[in-house]
């Protein structure tokens, strides 16, 4: 699926990704994520979008995105929109697909080959154009869950569809317990 000279570029859509990987119970480990694609080809960029809500005094996001900055991702906000609907619910809207989508097309004549972390189907004319381009495209996102977070149309677009819940084990957190283990500051347990 991957070849070792390759020029790759990532292209996170957080959201999607975020809510594919707890459709599918598990935590993202952003590190190990940026650590598998830089051994499966020449990891060029790794793109990252997300909406913030600017006038919250504490983003839930911002610890993540602030690491993510500082750690060799290309960050890509805006604006979140904050409304209520017509039940009164307060709801949030932010969608950064055109910015996707422009990054995308404008990283296309870089790379060989592009990962896109959505299911969202959307995305399925840019698949389609970046294939025109000469870039092979890969989805990652899952049809594991309940109901599946990828669209049909675009799973079918894709050069190849990987299976979230199959990099589990090389991009997931660990269970709090066994990172508790894991650690150096983990107190010794006797049988």
């Amino acid at each position: 699926m991957f070849y070792r000279d390759e020029r790759l570029a990532l292209f996170i859509d957080g959201a999607n990704l975020y809510a594919a990987a707890k459709a599918l119970g598990f935590d993202m480990d952003y590190k190990r994520l940026r650590g598998e694609f830089m051994q499966r080809g020449k990891l060029l960029r790794a793109f990252y979008y997300t909406a913030l809500l600017e006038n919250d005094d504490f983003s839930p996001i911002r610890p993540l995105v602030d690491w993510l900055n500082y750690n060799g991702f290309t960050i890509v906000t805006k604006p979140a929109k904050e409304f209520t609907d017509s039940q009164g619910r307060r709801k949030i809207k932010g969608n950064m697909d055109i910015e996707l989508t422009v990054d995308a097309m404008e990283t296309a004549e870089h790379v060989d080959h592009i990962v896109l972390f959505s299911g969202d189907g959307d995305f399925r004319c840019l698949v389609e154009a970046l294939q025109r381009k000469g870039c092979r495209v890969s989805v990652v996102s899952t049809i594991r869950s309940h109901p599946p977070m990828i669209s049909d149309e675009l799973r079918r677009q894709a050069d190849n569809f990987i299976e979230l819940d199959d990099l589990r084990e090389v991009i997931g957190r660990p269970p709090r317990e066994d990172r508790a283990r894991l650690s150096p500051e983990a107190p010794e347990t006797e049988d």
